[in-house]
This record gives C-alpha cells, sequence and structure tokens, in this order.
C-alpha cells in the first residue's frame, strides 16, 4: 500500500514539474512583451526565475526543521502557486499598461527606466518563483519521512519524476496549449493543475500518520563538517557549467533545427529530458554504492568529456538534417516527422552529458544526507546548484557566447566539469592511482585535441540547413565573417556571382550583389522601397526611425532625402551592424552620415524609454516563423508604435509572403488594421509587401518628386523603377479591396497573448507554403484590383520598366508589345522579347485574323490574359478591336462570337457586358476548356462586382462554383465580396488557396502611383 501510494506522490510530482516548466515557458513570453528580446532582457528574466527558485529553497532548507509535515505544506504551496497564476494576466496587463503609459513618461531616458522595468518584471514572477523553489526540498522531505527506507532511490525517483514532467510541459504548453488557449488560458490551466496536485497531495499527506523529520547529529548543524561548504560549491558548479552548455548547444543546434519558437521548445525538452533520465539510472545505483563521493567524481569526469565529444559530433548533424529535409514530405505528416527528427538531433548531442548532469544532484544530496545534514540539506543543494546556474547563464550571455565563441564555451564547461571530477577523485587516487592517472590524462588529451583539431565549420553553420536542405559549397562561396553575438550568430558570405548575403542563424535576411554593374537582387528592390516609398507618401519628413539594421541598405536609401533631420536604426545584435560593413560602400550613408544614429536595442524597449515621434517608421523584421519576431506583427505592437508617429506621420512595414501562407498574412495585416485608419500594399518583388499605414487619415498619394531627388532616384533606377508608372504597378491592394478578403479567413489577428504567427508559422515555413497569390490575383488574369479599388490608371499610354524579379512589370511589357501587334496586324521588332508560348499565341491568333477558320480559343484567351490587366481600358479596346471587328469575326459560330465579346467587355471594362456573355457561356460548360469556364467565371463575378450588383455575382457563383473549385485566390477574393451584401450568407464552397510552393526567399518592398475614381459599371 505504501509503495502505490508513493507511486502516486511521483505521478502527482510530475504534474507539478509539467505546470512549472509551463511558468517558465509563458512567463518568458509576458515579460519579453515588456522587457524586449535584448541580451539583458534574457538574463534578467532566466536571473529572475532561477534567483526565486534559489531564494526558495534556500528558504526552505532553513525552515526544514520547523515543519510539521513537509507534504502538507507543500500542498499549501501549490494551491497558492495555482491562485497566483489565475490572477496572473489581468495583473501584467494592468501593470504594464500603467507603466508604459503613466510611469515610463516620467521617468529620465536610460538607467532610469530600464530600473524600473526590471523592478516591476521581478515584482511580477518573483513571488511565485520563491514558492516554486520551495516545491522540491518540501515534497523531498514529506517523502523522505513517509518513504525514507532507501533515501537516495527516493530523491532520485523524485528528480526523474519532476525533470520528466517538466519535459513533457515544455512541448504540451508550445505545440498544445498555447496555440489552443493563448498565453492567459496556457497559464490559467497550469493554475488549475497546481491546484488538483495541491489536493490531492493533502489527501495522500491525511493517509499517513505525521511522522518527525529525521534529526541531524550536532556536529553536522554546528556547522563543523567541513564537507558541507565543498559540496554546496560542487553543486553551484555543475549548477553553472550545465547553463552553460544548454545556451551554447540551443546557440549550435539552432543552426541545424532552426530559430522558430517550437524548435527552442524541442531542445529545451531534449535537455531536461537528460536530465530526468540522468535523475532514473542513478536511483537503482545510488543507495548501495561503495563511495559516491567518488561516484560523483566519475559522473563529473565523464559529463566534461561528454560535453567536449559534442563538439565533433554536431559536424555531424548538418548532413543528417540534410538528409530529413530532403527526405520529409512537405506534408502534416511530414512535419511532425521533422519535429521528432529534430528533436533526436538534439538528444544525439545533449543527451549523454544530461544524463550524467542529471545524476550530480542527487549524488550530492544523498552525501549530505548520509553524512547526517537532515532535510536541510535537500533546500541547501538544490539552491545552490539553482544560484550555480544563475552564474552560468548570466556569464555564458554576457561574456561568453561574445568573447570565448560556441566553441570555447563548451569546452569551458567541459574543462570546469573534468577538472571538479579530477578533485573529488583525489582522495581515491592513492588506491587506485592508474585509473586516477588515466582519467586526468583522457582529460586533460581531450581539451587539448578539441582546442587544437575540433573545428567548427563556418561554412555548415551559415547554410541554414533546417530551411531547404542545403550545404554551402566552399567552391562557390566564401564566408567573409562568421561570429557569435549574445542573441544570435552573424554571418556574411560571398558567392562567385558577386552576389553577398548577411544571415542570422544561418537564415538570409539580406543580399545585394557587389559586382560591379551586377544586376541588382530582389532583396534590394525591397530595401530600396522601404526607404523611399515613405519620402514619397510624407515629402519633407525630418524625423525617421527603422527596426532592424539588416544590410543597412534601407537607412542609406531613407537617408537619401534631403530634408531628413535624423534617423534612429535600432538593431538588437551589435553583430550584425559589424556584419552589414562589408556591403560598404554600398550602404556608406548608413554609418557615414552624421544623421544616422544605430541603437543595440530591443525596438519596444527603445520606443518606449524615449519620448520622440517620427515622421517615418520603418519596420523590417526577420521571418515571421523567427523566434520572437512575431511580436513585431502584433496588434499590441502596432498600437504601441502608433503612439510614436507624428501627426500625418506613416509606417512602412515589410511582410514576406515566401515560407507563410495567405491566412498568416491576414492575420497581420488584421492585427495592422486594428491601429491604422488606411493602409497600401505594394509588391517589389513576386515574394514580398510593403504596406504603408497612416493612423489619422487616407494613406497618400505617392508624390512623383522623389524622381528629382538625385540620390534617391539613383537608388530606384538600379531596382527598374524608372518612374511613376513602375510604382503604381507595383500597387496591389489597399484596405478597401482587401477588406472582405481579409475577413474570409478564419485566422484572428496576430496577439502578443495570442500569438498565432509564432505557433503558425513554423508549420508554414517546412511546408514552404506561400503567399504569393496575393501579388498575382491584384493584376492576373483580371484587372481586379482597378474594379475593386474603384481606381484606375491616371494616364493614356502604359509604359513601364520590365524588372527580372517582378512578374507582373514583365507582363506589362509583353502587353504593350502584343498591343503595338494587334493594332498594325503584325509582331514588329519588339517581339522578341514576348515569352516563347505567348509569342506561339500571338502569331496564331494574327494568323486566325486574315486566313479565318476555327477560333484558336485557348491562344486568344492567352493573349487577352497578358494585355487586358496591365493596358488601361482605352490601350485593350482599341488593340483587341482588330480581332473583334475582322471580317473573320464576322463568321464566327454564335458561341465563338460570345467568346469575343467577353473579352471585348473585359478590355472595355463593360461590367454588365462581362457578366451576361460569361453567364451564357458557363450555361453550356461542356464546351469551354477548365481554363476557359475558370476565366468566364471570375470575369462574370467581377463584372457583376463591378456594377456594384453583389447579388448577381454571387448567384453565378452559386450556380457554377463546381467550376472554381480548387485553390484559386481571386475567386476567393471574388466570393469574399460577393457574399458581403445583406441577405446573402456566403459561399457555398468556400475556397481556401494556398498558392504554388516556392523554394528559396526572394526581395521585398513596393509602390503606388497617380489614380482616379474609377466610374461605376467598370469590369
Amino acid at each position: 500500500m505504501r509503495a502505490h501510494r508513493f507511486s502516486i506522490v511521483l505521478v502527482l510530482f510530475a504534474v507539478s514539474g509539467l505546470s512549472g516548466l509551463i511558468y517558465e515557458s509563458i512567463w518568458t513570453h509576458y515579460l519579453k512583451l515588456f522587457l524586449g528580446h535584448a541580451a539583458h532582457a534574457q538574463t534578467l528574466v532566466l536571473a529572475i526565475f532561477m534567483g526565486g527558485m534559489a531564494l526558495g529553497s534556500a528558504l526552505a532548507s532553513r525552515w526544514a526543521g520547523r515543519w510539521r509535515d513537509p507534504m502538507v505544506a507543500y500542498a499549501s504551496i501549490e494551491a497558492l502557486i495555482g491562485v497566483i497564476a489565475l490572477a496572473f494576466h489581468p495583473l501584467f496587463v494592468t501593470t504594464t499598461d500603467v507603466l508604459l503609459g503613466r510611469v515610463l513618461p516620467r521617468v529620465p531616458a536610460g538607467v532610469a527606466v530600464d530600473a524600473v522595468k526590471w523592478t516591476a518584471a521581478a515584482a511580477l514572477i518573483l513571488p511565485q518563483c520563491v514558492l516554486l523553489g520551495m516545491t522540491f526540498p518540501l515534497m523531498t522531505g514529506g517523502v523522505l519521512r513517509r518513504f525514507g527506507a532507501r533515501p537516495g532511490r527516493s530523491i532520485a525517483l523524485l528528480y526523474f519524476t519532476n525533470s520528466l514532467g517538466a519535459a513533457a510541459g515544455v512541448l504540451l504548453s508550445g505545440f498544445v496549449l498555447v496555440p489552443a488557449a493563448g498565453l492567459p488560458g496556457t497559464i490559467a490551466i497550469a493554475g488549475f493543475l497546481n491546484l488538483a496536485v495541491a489536493v490531492s497531495v493533502w489527501f495522500v499527506a491525511r493517509l499517513d500518520p505525521t511522522v518527525a523529520p529525521v534529526a541531524a547529529p550536532e556536529a553536522a548543524t554546528s556547522g563543523r563538517d567541513h564537507a558541507l561548504p565543498a559540496l554546496l560549491a560542487v553543486a553551484a558548479l555543475t549548477g553553472a557549467t550545465s547553463f552553460m552548455y544548454e545556451i551554447g548547444w540551443i546557440r549550435m543546434l539552432s543552426l541545424v533545427l532552426g530559430t522558430s519558437t517550437h524548435a527552442f521548445e524541442l531542445m529545451l525538452s531534449a535537455f531536461i529530458l537528460g536530465l530526468a533520465l540522468g535523475g532514473l539510472w542513478i536511483q537503482r545505483r545510488i543507495d548501495g554504492a561503495a563511495s559516491p563521493v567518488r561516484l560523483l567524481g566519475w559522473v563529473q569526469v565523464a559529463m566534461g568529456l561528454s560535453a567536449l565529444a559534442t563538439l565533433p559530433v554536431y559536424g555531424l548533424t548538418f548532413p543528417l538534417m540534410r538528409w530529413i529535409v530532403e527526405s520529409a514530405p512537405r506534408t502534416d505528416g511530414g512535419y511532425a516527422l521533422f519535429n521528432l527528427s529534430s528533436n533526436g538531433i538534439a538528444l544525439l548531442v545533449m543527451l549523454p552529458a544530461t544524463v550524467c548532469a542529471g545524476m550530480t544532484l542527487p549524488l550530492v544530496t544523498y552525501v549530505l544526507l548520509a553524512r547526517g545534514h537532515g532535510e536541510r540539506a535537500v533546500g541547501a543543494v538544490y539552491a545552490s546548484n539553482t544560484a550555480g546556474a544563475i552564474a552560468g547563464v548570466v556569464f555564458a550571455i554576457q561574456v561568453g557566447m561574445p568573447v570565448l565563441g560556441l566553441k570555447g564555451l563548451v569546452t569551458l564547461g567541459a574543462a570546469l566539469d573534468a577538472a571538479l571530477g579530477l578533485a573529488l577523485l583525489v582522495p581515491a587516487a592513492r588506491a587506485v592511482p592508474r585509473r586516477f592517472a588515466a582519467a586526468a590524462g583522457a582529460c586533460v588529451l581531450a581539451v587539448a585535441a578539441t582546442l587544437l583539431f575540433v573545428h567548427l565549420d563556418p561554412y555548415r553553420m551559415a547554410s541554414g540547413v533546417y530551411r531547404l536542405g542545403r550545404i554551402i559549397d566552399p567552391s562557390q562561396t566564401r564566408v567573409l565573417y562568421h561570429r557569435d553575438g549574445k542573441t544570435a550568430t552573424a554571418s556574411v558570405i560571398a558567392e562567385v556571382d558577386g552576389r553577398v548575403l548577411i544571415k542570422t542563424n544561418g537564415k538570409a535576411d539580406a543580399a545585394i550583389n557587389m559586382a560591379p554593374g551586377g544586376e541588382a537582387e530582389p532583396d534590394e528592390a525591397t530595401m530600396v522601397l522601404l526607404g523611399a516609398l515613405p519620402h514619397a507618401v510624407r515629402p519633407g519628413a525630418r524625423t525617421a526611425a527603422c527596426i532592424g539594421f539588416g544590410s543597412g541598405l534601407t537607412t542609406h536609401v531613407l537617408l537619401g532625402s534631403p530634408s531628413l533631420e535624423s534617423l534612429d536604426t535600432i538593431e538588437i545584435e551589435p553583430r550584425m551592424i559589424e556584419a552589414a560593413r562589408f556591403f560598404l560602400p554600398r550602404v556608406a550613408r548608413a554609418f557615414d552620415d552624421p544623421r544616422s544614429q544605430l541603437h543595440v536595442d530591443d525596438a519596444k524597449t527603445f520606443f518606449s524609454s524615449r519620448q520622440r515621434t517620427y515622421d517615418i517608421i520603418v519596420s523590417e523584421p526577420s521571418n515571421p516563423w523567427v523566434s520572437g519576431v512575431g511580436g513585431l506583427f502584433s496588434e499590441e505592437f502596432y498600437r504601441h508604435v502608433r503612439r510614436h508617429l507624428a501627426p500625418g506621420g506613416v509606417l512602412v512595414q515589410w511582410i514576406q509572403l515566401y515560407e507563410i501562407d495567405p491566412g498568416l498574412v491576414a492575420s497581420i495585416l488584421k492585427a495592422l488594421d486594428g491601429s491604422f485608419a488606411d493602409w497600401t500594399a505594394f509588391a517589389p518583388s513576386d515574394f514580398d509587401l510593403v504596406v504603408l499605414a497612416s493612423a489619422d487619415g487616407a494613406v497618400a498619394p505617392l508624390a512623383p518628386g522623389i524622381f528629382g531627388v538625385p540620390e534617391l532616384a539613383a537608388e530606384l533606377r538600379r531596382v527598374r523603377i524608372l518612374g511613376p508608372q513602375d510604382l503604381e504597378l507595383r500597387r496591389v491592394g489597399d484596405r478597401r479591396s482587401w477588406a472582405r478578403l481579409l475577413r474570409s479567413y478564419p485566422t484572428p489577428p496576430n496577439s502578443d497573448y495570442h500569438p498565432v504567427l509564432a505557433e503558425a508559422a513554423p508549420r508554414a515555413r517546412f511546408l514552404q507554403a506561400t503567399a504569393v497569390a496575393l501579388v498575382q490575383a491584384a493584376r492576373f488574369p483580371l484587372p481586379a484590383l482597378e474594379v475593386l479599388s474603384g481606381a484606375v490608371p491616371g494616364w493614356s499610354e502604359t509604359r513601364v520598366t520590365p524588372s527580372p524579379h517582378f512578374t507582373p512589370s514583365r507582363r506589362a511589357d509583353a502587353a504593350t508589345v502584343l498591343q503595338h501587334a494587334l493594332r498594325d496586324g503584325a509582331l514588329g521588332r519588339g517581339a522578341w522579347r514576348l515569352p516563347e508560348d505567348l509569342l506561339a499565341s500571338s502569331q496564331e491568333l494574327l494568323g486566325w485574323a486574315t486566313r479565318c477558320g476555327p477560333l484558336p480559343g485557348q491562344s486568344a484567351q492567352d493573349v487577352a490574359l497578358a494585355m487586358f490587366p496591365a493596358l488601361t481600358s482605352a490601350e485593350a479596346t482599341l488593340a483587341w478591336r482588330t480581332i473583334v471587328e475582322s471580317p473573320c469575326a464576322m463568321a464566327l459560330a454564335p458561341h465563338d462570337r460570345l467568346w469575343l465579346e467577353l473579352l471585348r467587355a473585359v478590355a472595355a471594362r463593360e461590367g454588365g457586358a462581362a457578366h451576361a456573355a460569361a453567364s451564357v457561356l458557363l450555361g453550356d460548360p461542356g464546351r469551354l476548356s477548365p481554363p476557359q469556364a475558370r476565366y468566364a467565371l471570375a470575369a462574370g463575378m467581377l463584372g457583376a462586382l463591378g456594377e456594384g450588383d453583389r447579388e448577381a455575382a454571387h448567384r453565378l457563383w452559386e450556380r457554377h462554383a463546381a467550376v472554381g473549385e480548387g485553390d484559386d485566390l481571386l475567386l476567393r477574393w471574388l466570393v469574399a465580396e460577393s457574399a458581403a451584401r445583406d441577405g446573402v450568407a456566403g459561399a457555398r464552397r468556400p475556397l481556401s488557396p494556398r498558392g504554388p510552393p516556392r523554394a528559396e526567399r526572394r526581395g521585398v518592398a513596393g509602390a503606388r502611383g497617380r489614380a482616379r475614381r474609377a466610374p461605376r459599371g467598370a469590369c
């Protein structure tokens, strides 16, 4: 019966460990929202958590003899933790709102602001941390009083079950609870678990009579045992080295497994699981050990050697991850396999050393119990170990990582463990001198061999193998820079064609072609437009801020305006600023212009601590799947940024369209929409959006004056943007035209407390999802944006500059060639610019116009799709008249004439005619090919919407929805518009477009030109 009760206690303690790691994870999320993600903030969060744990353990140790029943006290502590957890979210929100809105604006910027924020952060979680620190000593004391026949085994099993629960808590929190319940729901669930544990433990405690504590001999309690401080020092040092390993391994594995929140959770769970297995292994051996101190010494030596072995093993993980990425299918099942494999790789690296680490605490505690220190030993050892862990964290983040690098940090920790183990073995050296000499020699040789012969390959580490399964080829690439910073590892690589990339933890954040006369990279278009567009909507802007430095090109372009008086650029990692110098002289103004001020800080912290407003704020964070970045796309962040915009100010937001799906983009835009009165989206390349948002009115039209500023004009010219038409072509949506489309996605707005991006974006990255259809649907295969936004081009002749990285520009260029060909009746000298398939279609259509015969329907559709969205209605109508009014057209059968009429109506933007023709054509769908049927359906719906008749558009969809089955964002957009009318419930077959997969990252940015209101009835 007692064994059965002990098993119940172990299960309950596992649940306690599970809830404890949920707290650590969720508190870190909360406090980073307030403190930011800078290295000192991360250090502070860990220091508060572990400092509170150490204090709680020390208090439990000091009061050990006063507890009448430690298990009942434990139940009371668990209940109190649960109650506080239920109140944490409203307390956090109220506290931070008061501090940000009322207190910090009255505090001088600098150290005083940090002191206020850190004090508040400590006050928010320190009481719970102290209580959590008391739980292990109290539970151990209660177990030893009731089940103390084999104290070593009991301590080891408690350590095992609590750690096992903690490992499960990390995964449960990250993969299940936060996605389902958000941060408030997750911490509330943890609180209810604590309350359930408290009640259960109280009932178990009542089943056994209260027993007195194990008495400690006078020699032990009077402090004359000289082994006590030495063993507590051992516990502290092992805590320090363990966290040095943890931080070093997590940074190392981030370059293999990725830097998403889920990747971090998998690594952390692997680390804790190793600690748990160490406790499980030692529990059968600890009570029968002839010399526990000697065993502890051998464990320390084994831990040091195992830690050193992680460095050569690490090199093998890159080809292993490449094989996993290449082999795993891009499905949900493949994503599960990828995560399991990532956890396996983390275990491969961490497990041997962490198993050893998991033995140390039970062994030290057992030794002190055996020496008569009683229950006080449990809390004392736990407090010392936790205090050592704090020192290890501070040293690793603030000193070890930036000064020693990954290899140096792990090697130092291993050398300390090995030296500690040898020191513990010294008393036994006389009995077994050969063993001791062999161990000492092995340690010295292992450390020396690691320092001399083990090299962490910067080419592999900079590859980002977790994304596409590729490892950099040294014959084609040079690593110019590779340094470990406090928050990230920064790299710069140069390819043989002149392309230079800056990377964060192996993930490319910017690329510039540095070869003289080389073609601009897509990223250059993004960064150029991020810097130039705000000057077009806010001419004369005097102050600006840029969140994220990257290559420095955005900062450089922003400073191209002579009206700008100051620019604050905020970068969290100083190594990135160092690395960006490899882009000089391309980004010279970022470093040399006296108006440029570079700040190493977190964006939220920077804005909170400085009472400044800006005419322009540019936000160019990394991809949302990167851990911590999702907070720069949240409702709370946009509300915060809006407070720092001057009247008439504009926010410029980069949103990547690769490694994300349309629903997640909708989540970002919904979050932004809640804080800004108007916004407009531009596409500098096929794979990126740049959103201009205004807080207090409509986004102003783009002023062409930027083309008269030499510095800005030169940057725009490099990325093939020569005039207002090139900018207008890149406008792909706005608040008005995308409102209903965004609402069609059930994804909620991304929030700090319900982090949609952090949870879902890693999956989208693995699936290689893309939202590029948002760029395509605006202008292809119909002029949808022109109709749905109510604006038409403000010029009579289309003249655009083709760009190799922006498909609509090449289509528009082809449209001008086709326009002249149809008007002249023959393909002229510019026909070589047409793609081969379009050239063949145009030749077939022009040949038919002179020879007659059956209408080449597909060729006619190909030419129409290429022409009509890019040309003005007058240009398209005039060009198409050659086909429609030809003698051959007059001789066509009614069905073919009706098809030409549909195309003519689209060209002329005659919505009613397009709807009527499409309705008749779709009545006999057997005569249409699937592409023709889908085009007719979209054209008919768009025509009805252009007439303002949403019911007619919706009826057309209801009748012919089968034609539009599949992933098609344009049809989803039209269905959302048609279903918006009162009395129309929605689409019978809603669409879920995802767009085609994409292999690699490209570019950023966007633009918009002059426009005028479209007449009612336009198609």
